[in-house]
């Protein structure tokens, strides 16, 4: 069974969690503590944004040659890519574990752009705010529940993440992806069909369905739930009863609205209300 960073550290003689926030599917924030401790990632299957809050002085990169860390240093660990790590002194850490489908379908939808331009490079141990202070801002969220304050983090954290230039084959042309997304838009409230959508780009369903998740890292039914729960949030902040938010959505209703909810963003309508409210 593949696993993520936060498996290996849950199994560490070391490390302890000291807070972790869900924030949907394949998304999490969590802040880790450890001191003398030796462990190694192999091949973990999420991409981990890492930003140490206090100490890592005493913590090496050993498969780089024994890089060391220090307060504020920043580091990015793709999927799939393993490292081997000693700590001699105690440390303070974020993460942020974000699955490959989840990372590329939030950053086509932030550029409005090809996700496969993404450029998510192996670094360790660098300054850069752009990333780093998304990352506090994640800790103070998970630290206090805040989870608006923790959206406004990854949005940030995902704008500042680099475009490289990459020969496309396949996929959706932007006029057809635009058609695409105005059609959904107009009919969030309706049963949207796959091939409602293919019939705007002149192609098969199935054929449709793969060109799609090349450009958009993931399935039509899963941007259209995104979209879905995005408009979701923006009624939320109303005094709109939660039965019609649901339906104004495209939910059938109130129950399916909070599984998808929960499932998407880490907790039900009913709460993200309250912290609406509460902020």
């Amino acid at each position: 069974m593949a696993k993520t960073v936060a498996n290996f550290l849950d199994c560490s003689r070391g490390a302890r969690i000291a807070a972790v926030m869900s924030l949907g599917d394949g998304c999490e924030a969590a802040i880790w503590e450890n001191h003398e401790d030796r462990i190694r990632y192999d091949v973990p299957c999420n991409h981990t944004f890492s930003h140490y809050l206090s100490g890592g002085t005493g913590t090496r990169r050993l498969d780089t040659g024994g890089t060391r860390g220090w307060p504020g240093a920043t580091s990015v660990m793709p999927a799939g890519c393993s490292s081997d790590w000693e700590m001699t002194q105690p440390l303070r850490f974020v993460h942020l574990y974000m699955s490959d489908d989840r990372l590329r379908s939030i950053y086509a939808q932030i550029h409005d752009c090809d996700c496969r331009g993404l450029d998510i490079r192996e670094q360790t141990f660098i300054s850069q705010p752009e990333i780093g202070k998304p990352l506090e801002e994640l800790a103070h969220s998970a630290l206090s529940a805040d989870i608006l304050r923790a959206e406004t983090a990854i949005s940030n954290l995902i704008g500042t993440l680099p475009g490289k230039p990459v020969l496309l084959r396949g996929g959706l042309t932007p006029k057809t992806l635009r058609k695409v997304d105005e059609y959904i838009e107009a009919n969030l409230s309706a049963t949207i069909h796959l091939d409602d959508l293919a019939l705007l780009s002149d192609m098969s369903g199935y054929h449709f369905h793969r060109m799609f998740r090349l450009v958009r890292g993931c399935t039509p039914h899963h941007w259209v739930q995104m979209k879905r729960i995005a408009q979701a949030k923006c009624l939320l902040r109303t005094d709109m009863p939660i039965v019609d938010v649901a339906l104004k959505c495209g939910f059938s209703s109130q129950s399916h609205l909070t599984r998808i909810f929960s499932k998407q963003v880490g907790q039900p309508p009913s709460q993200y209300r309250k912290i609406c409210r509460a902020g």
